[in-house]
């Protein structure tokens, strides 16, 4: 009886090292492929909104259909962080008591703003020039993206190792830095 017992172990053994460890494998280079898919389109819509100095709609739906390639689903967000200047006065109604001081501050602006500019409710096209979301040098803009789907490699690690490995998102990228020109 007991070598019976033995043989349907190797067996399994044998079927679990023939299909599942090989298919876990190509589930996690799929995964890694998907990061650096994901790594380098968040890179170039940064770096081209901050060398450009705007966001369109044509831009950003490019982004998109090339972060989406990889089969996932996608959570962006979008911050932009508007550089004020303002004076330092002791008192507000008299210009003589300018303290020869500037207070630089930020004005934050997030998906929604820049959305409702790149998207608004009328029929204008896509290349209107009031679908463009400005953004000025020294501004600084960042994208995070994280995904929302559990992806194969993490479902399959998660069946091997008969274990949950939580929402955690495994591709998760944020990037951002600062506008550097004005082009429009």
């Amino acid at each position: 009886m007991s070598s019976a017992v033995s043989k349907f172990v190797a067996v399994l053994l044998a079927v679990a090292l023939m299909f599942v460890y090989p298919a876990s494998e190509a589930y996690q280079r799929q995964d890694d492929l998907s990061r650096i898919i994901v790594y380098n389109a968040v890179t170039q819509f940064v770096d081209a909104v901050r060398n450009k100095g705007y966001v369109t709609p044509v831009m950003y739906q490019d982004f998109l259909i090339e972060i989406q390639a990889t089969g996932n689903e996608f959570d962006v967000q979008m911050e932009h962080m508007h550089k004020t200047y303002t004076p330092v006065y002791t008192d507000a109604a008299d210009p003589y008591s300018f303290q020869n001081e500037i207070d630089v501050s930020y004005l934050g602006y997030y998906t929604a703003d820049i959305m409702s500019v790149i998207y608004p409710d009328n029929p204008r096209p896509k290349d209107d020039e009031s679908r463009k979301y400005k953004l000025n040098a020294g501004d600084f803009f960042k994208v995070t993206v994280k995904n929302l789907n559990r992806t194969a490699g993490t479902m399959m690690l998660d069946f091997i190792s008969g274990s949950l490995s939580g929402e955690a998102p495994v591709l998760a990228y944020p990037y951002g830095g600062m506008v550097l020109n004005e082009d429009y």
